[in-house]
C-alpha cells in the first residue's frame, strides 16, 4: 500500500513537473520566436534604407560599398520588391522552384499574408514595397517546442512503463506467494486425511467408499501441486497428450450432470509431446468447465485432438451463448469474466502455462453468439 501510494505521488509531481517545464519551454519559445521575428524586420528596415540609398544616389563618384555590403550580407530573409509600376524584383528564393511561373506569385502571396510591407520612396516618388517572410531559421524554429515536447512525453513514458512493469512484478510476486501458501495449507490436511483412509482400509469400511475418498484426496494433492508449480519452470516431459487430455476430460464427465453431452475424437491413440502433465491438464479443465458454464449445464462439447506435421492441436468446443469476436483476446487478460463469480483467472492462467511454459498457442478459434465457441491449442509434438 505503501508503495503504491508513493508511486501515485510520484505521478502527481512528475505531471505538475512536465507541465511547468512544458509551459516554461513553450513560453520562452515564444518569447525567443517574438525577438527573432523583430530582427528580422529590423534587418529587412536596413536592407530598405540600403536599397534607398542605392536608388537616391545619383552622384556616380560616390562610394555605395557599404549599401552594397548590406543587401549581399543580409541574404537568408526571402523578399520581393515591387515597383509602382508593377515590376518585381526578389533576393533570396529557391533558384529551382523559380523556374515554375506560379511560384513567384504564391511567394507574394504568402510574404503578403504573414508581415506588412516596407516601403521605399524618395520624396513620395519612385515608390516600391518591399515584402518578406521568415527565414528559413525561424520556420525551423517554430518546430523546436515540438521536438522538445516530444522528448519529454517520451521520457514520461519510460518512467510510467517502469514504474508500471514494477508494480505488475509486485503483483506477479503476491500471486505466486499466494498459490503457494495455499499448496502449503493444503498439505497439512491432506497429509491428514491420508492417515484416515489407512484407518478406514484397517476398519475394513465399504472399499467403494474409501476409492472415492481416495480419488479426491489423490484429486486435492494434484491442485496442490499445480499451485505449488506457479512462478517456476515446471518440468517438461515426453507423455502421450491423448491419454493426458482424455483423463482430464473423464474427470469432469463423472462429476457433470446428466443433460451435458460430452464427445472425444483423435485422430492417434497416441501423439507425444514434451508436457507437464498436471499444468496441462489443469488448462483442459479450466477449458471444459468455461464450455460447462457456457452450456448453462445443458448442451454439448466436444473434445478434438488431431496432428499435422510438427504440431498437435487440441479443439475444446461448445454450444453455448458464444463470446463477442471483440472480446476474443480480452478473456486471456487475468481478472476479466464475465461470471458473477469468480476473479478472472483460468483463462489467463491457461495463456501462461500453454504460451510461456509449453511453448505453445492458445485462443479463440471461431465462436458465434448463441452457437457456440472453440478453443484451439496448438503445442509442438516430438
Amino acid at each position: 500500500m505503501n508503495f503504491l501510494s508513493n508511486t501515485t505521488l510520484f505521478k502527481r509531481i512528475a505531471v505538475f513537473i512536465s507541465l511547468i517545464i512544458v509551459s516554461l519551454i513553450l513560453w520562452n519559445t515564444y518569447i525567443f520566436f517574438q525577438k527573432f521575428k523583430i530582427d528580422e524586420r529590423a534587418k529587412m528596415e536596413i536592407l530598405a534604407s540600403a536599397q534607398r540609398e542605392l536608388a537616391t544616389n545619383t552622384n556616380l563618384d560616390a562610394n555605395v560599398d557599404l549599401p552594397l555590403k548590406i543587401i549581399e550580407t543580409i541574404n537568408n530573409i526571402p523578399m520581393i520588391m515591387v515597383s509602382e509600376n508593377g515590376e518585381i524584383e526578389h533576393q533570396n528564393l529557391d533558384s529551382v522552384k523559380l523556374l515554375n511561373p506560379s511560384y513567384l506569385a504564391q511567394e507574394l502571396e504568402k510574404m503578403k499574408a504573414e508581415n506588412n510591407p516596407i516601403e521605399i520612396s524618395y520624396k513620395g516618388k519612385n515608390k516600391k514595397l518591399i515584402y518578406y517572410r521568415d527565414s528559413n531559421l525561424l520556420n525551423k524554429l517554430t518546430y523546436y517546442p515540438l521536438a522538445l515536447i516530444l522528448i519529454l512525453i517520451l521520457f514520461l513514458s519510460v518512467i510510467y512503463l517502469f514504474y508500471n512493469s514494477n508494480k505488475i512484478a509486485e503483483t506477479n510476486k503476491l500471486w505466486t506467494g499466494m498459490a503457494k501458501e495455499t499448496a502449503h495449507q493444503i498439505g497439512t490436511p491432506l497429509s491428514s486425511l491420508l492417515g484416515w483412509i489407512a484407518i478406514l482400509k484397517m476398519e475394513k469400511m465399504n472399499d467403494s467408499y474409501v476409492a472415492e475418498i481416495e480419488k479426491d484426496v489423490q484429486r486435492l494433492n494434484t491442485i496442490a501441486n499445480r499451485f505449488s508449480k506457479i512462478g517456476s519452470k515446471p518440468i517438461l516431459k515426453e507423455e502421450n497428450i491423448v491419454t493426458i487430455t482424455k483423463q482430464a476430460l473423464d474427470y469432469l464427465v463423472s462429476r457433470s450432470s446428466k443433460q451435458v453431452k460430452f464427445d472425444f475424437t483423435t485422430s492417434a491413440n497416441e501423439i507425444k509431446t514434451n508436457i507437464n502433465t498436471e499444468l496441462f491438464g489443469w488448462v483442459i479443465e479450466n477449458l471444459l468447465k468455461n464450455a460447462i458454464d457456457a452450456i448453462q449445464g445443458k448442451g454439448n462439447i466436444k473434445v478434438a485432438i488431431s496432428n499435422k506435421d510438427k504440431k498437435v492441436i487440441i479443439l475444446v468446443s461448445d454450444s453455448g451463448k458464444g463470446i463477442s469476436k471483440n472480446l476474443h483476446k480480452q478473456i486471456f487478460k487475468p481478472g476479466f469474466t464475465t461470471k458473477k463469480r469468480g476473479w478472472g483467472l483460468g483463462l489467463s492462467l491457461s495463456k501462461r502455462i500453454i504460451e510461456d511454459y509449453h511453448k505453445g498457442k492458445i485462443n479463440v478459434q471461431s465462436s458465434e453468439l448463441n452457437k457456440g465457441t472453440t478453443f484451439k491449442i496448438t503445442l509442438n509434438k516430438i
